[in-house]
């Protein structure tokens, strides 16, 4: 009840914002009510109708927003009443775009009238940007794919901002975490902005019977993103398999990648990657140390120190990292990464070198900030001193600075004073203060090779 109760007040919190932006939607039309040619109702009934099909069939993408094919709906309308001379029209089906069933049926009128004003707001700034074009858009094909793109991104990103900061409020989560996740999937988008066009132009020329067709590419979206969510789903599902059999091996280091996972995100944000680029990095982080599950504990925990041949037979779980993702297709992308996450820093720009390094220092960070079995956790202090040493031998200077940056930004504290009281329960005898590899595997490495 309690849970309930704190999601009743946070979607109350949604009351204001939804009031400032349905104001800003409702002025907008009333301005162009005023100072624009009316619409042709029958047009927007249609496209409105139509647009509210389409929401009803939404899917929901990982950021927790929602994505259907009513951006086809969206183009389409932007297009034709951009070409009618009424932007009204547009700014109309928007509204239409948020009478969505189940919010009205749970009486949720702050997130319907959020939603409304947001589509109204979206479709407006598409029109506002094929106004200010010049005149001949309309005239020849790729014109029209050239500018209907823009409008679908100019819709997209007011989309995007509205929907970012509506579910940071809602779900306590900073809004521009939710905002890069979005922008990861504005490629999706293009290919109904090109779709939309071409059902704009065809309304213009042919009528309205023309929207029928719409339906098939809906459902044929809708049906061809269902299935790539599936597959992402089961990707995400496999992963998980593989952390929990770390977890059933050893809980430290199960959590050691979750937590290195954590890290590198925030870095690889803070260095400007994203999509694609940002999940590869969370999965490698994951599956860096994968090839500990056939490594005995007994050496994973030792409180001394390793002899050379323990050392050598700990280390060869980088090789069994690296054979055991470039077997499973979905991450054998990221065998690449995990093959050098123990090297050397050096100056290579490549992708998979600067993922490499993002996990390299997110690793070390998190092997000294945690109680291992031969020492306890150092210091955050201690540790950030470390890294900065150790830049441009180890580490690679920009993701050790990158690193400090985020947790400094964030406010997060790790290390000795700010363990968890679940991981000192988890030693029956509380390692050393200090001890061997006290600054993790790397200086290990250093120390055996001399």
């Amino acid at each position: 009840m309690q849970m309930d109760a704190q999601i009743e007040v946070r979607e109350r919190s949604l009351s204001g914002p939804a009031f400032v932006l349905g104001a800003s939607a409702l002025a907008l039309a009333g301005v162009l009510a005023l100072t624009t040619p009316m619409p042709d109702w029958s047009a927007v009934v249609l496209f409105g109708a139509l647009y509210v099909f389409a929401e009803h069939i939404d899917l929901r993408i990982p950021s927790g927003a929602a994505l259907s094919g009513g951006f086809v709906v969206v183009v389409a309308a932007i297009v034709v009443f951009a070409a009618q001379g009424s932007p009204l029209g547009a700014v109309l089906v928007g509204f239409c775009g948020g009478l969505y069933l189940p919010l009205i049926r749970e009486h949720q009128w702050a997130k319907l009238g959020y939603n409304a004003a947001m589509y109204a707001l979206a479709m407006g700034a598409g029109v506002a940007v094929l106004w200010v074009l010049p005149n001949g858009w309309l005239d020849s094909v790729p014109l029209l794919l050239f500018a209907a793109t823009l409008a679908a991104l100019a819709a997209f990103v007011v989309d995007a901002c509205a929907v970012s900061y509506a579910m940071g409020r809602l779900h306590r989560r900073p809004s521009r975490d939710v905002l890069l996740a979005l922008a990861a999937w504005q490629w999706h988008v293009y290919p109904f902005a090109i779709l939309g066009a071409a059902l704009g132009r065809l309304y213009l020329d042919v009528g309205g019977a023309v929207l029928l067709l719409t339906v098939t590419p809906i459902l044929v979206g809708r049906a061809a993103f269902a299935a790539y969510l599936r597959y992402r789903e089961a990707n995400d599902e496999a992963l998980l398999v593989l952390v929990h059999a770390l977890e059933a091996k050893d809980c430290y280091t199960a959590g050691h990648a979750e937590r290195v996972a954590a890290y590198a995100r925030y870095m690889g944000e803070h260095l400007g990657l994203h999509g694609h680029a940002l999940e590869r990095l969370r999965r490698a982080a994951l599956m860096h140390d994968i090839g500990k599950l056939v490594v005995p504990n007994h050496l994973l925990n030792k409180p001394g120190p390793l002899t050379a041949a323990e050392y050598e037979r700990v280390r060869q779980h980088e090789d069994i990292t690296v054979a055991l993702l470039s077997r499973i297709d979905f991450l054998a992308p990221v065998a690449p990464i995990a093959l050098g996450v123990y090297a050397p820093w050096d100056d290579d720009h490549r992708p998979d070198a600067v993922a490499r390094h993002i996990v390299a220092v997110a690793d070390a960070y998190d092997a000294m900030t945690s109680t291992r079995a031969y020492r306890r956790a150092l210091s955050q202090e201690v540790a950030f001193a470390e890294l900065r040493a150790q830049a441009g031998k180890q580490f690679h200077p920009a993701c050790v600075d990158a690193l400090i940056a985020t947790l400094e930004q964030r406010g997060l504290h790790h290390g000795a004073g700010h363990e968890s009281a679940e991981a000192a329960r988890d030693w029956d005898v509380m390692p050393p203060v200090a001890g061997p590899g006290s600054a993790g595997l790397g200086h290990l490495a250093d120390e055996r090779a001399g």
